[in-house]
């Protein structure tokens, strides 16, 4: 479950989205069992996807934006 950088990056996008809906769907999971007030067998679960969940959402959005927009300065006047 613990994607590297590295991993995703190497990653086509298509594949990084199937891994989100796979992500997302093991996210779902784990939320209705802590709702159903069953106990977890790891409680740091949630927080791992979540953060899994948010890498892969950067970086697809990273490659999808890569060629249509420059970084712009942020605040630095010229």
């Amino acid at each position: 479950m613990a994607l590297k950088i590295r991993q995703i990056r190497e990653m086509a996008v298509q594949e990084a989205e199937e891994k989100l809906l796979e992500m997302r769907a093991d996210l779902a999971k784990e939320k209705a069992l802590v709702a159903s007030h069953t106990k977890q067998e790891n409680p740091g679960k949630i927080r791992a996807l979540r953060r899994a969940v948010a890498k892969i959402l950067t970086i697809v959005n990273e490659k999808k934006n890569s060629g249509d927009k420059k970084i712009k300065n942020r605040g630095k006047s010229e």
